[in-house]
């Protein structure tokens, strides 16, 4: 089988749905590196600060600014510019947020994606689609064993339940529109990453950005459930898998279908875990003494246990994780310090992603 280089990007049109946010902004630098032609599609920056706008990262790609929603703009979009790869990424993806907005949440994950599909099935230039999902589309029998891509579909709240018919919409179009007797006109995946943090992260909610905005300040971090466990990953992990996938099947359709993208064993920890690294971590580089206390907040409901398999992509690829927890927390602090320091946040992201690539 032909390995993966990153150099298939070079000159290539990809449109990236969601880039303005977290991982979308760690994909667009890595591909910029390549000297890919980027377009963007994004309703706005997801946060603020925002990763995207303190990296620069409009001034070297395609921005268009748009709602996922509006199958009208998208299509505009995809005529005007006949991308060759297209990855989704767009979303609503916080989970408290989807018992808030359930209505929106659906709207945006279910009728998005569709809208994604509608406007790759009318466009010619298409030859490969990845669509972003997540580990929490299975159903979540709190079991130890990795869930595995055959597994059921059926998330439990909002965001992952909408992310499971994300899934279904996906395989429909597929199966529907895409395939014939066998054959595939564009090759179309869907990926299940696990939990993704990595320096820049500034959502509300998620464990990394609580942990490096209570250091920060100087608090205590403040833990919901300690003994939730989770496949924790460097940004990167995933972004190179769905770049490379999207790459692999771009020159071998066969390669369509869908896969997790986890961390090993040692990597799946609890929440307690997680936050005694990072502050480890953090005080060590930072000469202080940052702890956490455990509150039970009565939250929504989350699963305690999730794991994924990962034998279908390493089979599949020769693809393993590269960097660990350590390595990390190590690269999350540094992005941190750059940032407060008002250095070159681009710069240092360059320069993790080159390490990661040499790795």
């Amino acid at each position: 089988m032909k390995t993966f280089d990153m150099s298939f990007y070079k000159g290539k049109k990809v449109l990236i749905t969601g880039h303005t946010g977290f991982k979308g902004s760690w994909m667009c630098l890595m591909l910029l590196m390549q000297n890919a032609k980027i377009i963007g599609y994004s309703n706005d920056v997801p946060t603020s600060p925002s990763l995207f706008d303190i990296a620069k990262i409009s001034d070297d790609i395609v921005d268009v600014r748009g709602d996922i929603r509006d199958l009208d703009k998208l299509m505009d979009v995809f005529n005007r510019y006949e991308p060759e790869i297209v990855i989704h990424m767009a979303a609503q993806p916080i989970v408290r947020t989807s018992y808030e907005e359930p209505v929106m949440t659906f709207e945006t994950n279910v009728m998005g994606t569709v809208n994604v599909l509608e406007c790759v099935r009318k466009t010619k230039s298409v030859k490969s689609f990845v669509n972003v999902t997540t580990d929490k589309v299975y159903k979540n029998n709190e079991w130890e064993w990795g869930y595995r891509e055959n597994d059921e579909l059926f998330g439990f709240d909002p965001y992952s339940n909408s992310k499971s018919c994300s899934e279904l919409a996906t395989k429909s179009y597929r199966d529907s529109f895409f395939e014939q007797d066998g054959k595939y006109s564009v090759a179309i995946s869907t990926l299940r990453a696990g939990n993704v943090i990595g320096g820049g992260d500034f959502a509300k909610d998620r464990i990394i950005p609580d942990c490096v905005r209570s250091a920060i300040s100087g608090k205590d971090i403040v833990i919901r459930n300690p003994n939730s466990i989770r496949p924790y990953q460097f940004v990167l992990e995933p972004v190179y898998a769905y770049l490379m996938i999207a790459a692999m099947q771009y020159e071998e359709k066969s390669f369509s279908g869908s896969y997790n993208i986890g961390p090993d064993d040692e990597d799946t920890v609890n929440t307690r875990k997680l936050v005694e690294t990072f502050c480890r971590q953090w005080n060590l580089e930072n000469n202080s003494n940052i702890g956490y206390v455990c509150e039970n907040n009565n939250g929504p409901h989350e699963a305690s246990f999730l794991k994924l398999d990962t034998t279908h992509i390493k089979n599949t690829f020769s693809w393993k994780p590269r960097i660990h927890l350590e390595d990390t927390m190590k690269n999350i602090i540094c992005f941190t310090k750059v940032w407060q320091q008002n250095g070159d946040v681009r710069d240092c992201m360059n320069r993790q992603i080159e390490d990661f690539l040499n790795l």
